[in-house]
């Protein structure tokens, strides 16, 4: 008798549950809109999903090497696609990325992914990341410049005279 109580309680909860989400979203009472704080657990459950997936990729090593004729054709590449919500190097955050959320990281400014395992970095560019504004560049882009892209920002912090100005470069 008393486990066919637990049981009962614990289903009637799991209803509870499901009808208050439901309410929560079906009446608008959600934030959505990009100046809205974030949803109750939205960070953390996200980045939980985000890391275990990531984690599988990250020890992929990249099949170009970081010569600095890669890394120039990364910084063309990460200019042309990437730049106007990742920044650049020395320049103030873009009108676009202000307006993002959720917030989206300066890649040129403090550490960047520089501490980010290149294959981690890849993935990212690759498959992009729902719910944050990063579109995956599968089709977009070909393999080799999606590795050139996140080798020049594995060594954003050390990168040759005539790589930042490529990526500096006025069009």
């Amino acid at each position: 008798m008393f486990w066919k109580g637990v049981v009962i309680g614990f289903l009637a909860a799991v209803v509870l549950i499901v009808i208050g989400a439901y309410c929560y979203f079906g009446f608008g009472l959600a934030p959505v809109a990009t100046a809205s704080p974030s949803m109750p657990f939205e960070k953390f459950l996200a980045n939980r999903a985000l890391h275990a997936v990531i984690r599988k990729s990250a020890d992929r090593p990249s099949p170009v090497d970081a010569t600095e004729a890669n890394l120039k054709s990364g910084a063309t590449t990460y200019r042309h696609d990437c730049a106007v919500c990742h920044g650049l190097p020395g320049r103030p955050i873009t009108e676009i990325a202000k307006g993002m959320f959720p917030k989206v990281p300066q890649l040129f400014e403090g550490k960047g992914v520089t501490d980010d395992p290149v294959g981690e970095t890849f993935w990212k560019v690759e498959n992009g990341i729902r719910l944050s504004g990063m579109p995956a560049f599968k089709g977009s882009l070909t393999e080799e410049e999606m590795w050139q892209v996140s080798l020049l920002l594995d060594r954003a912090d050390k990168l040759p005279d005539r790589v930042r100005e490529e990526l500096n470069r006025k069009e």
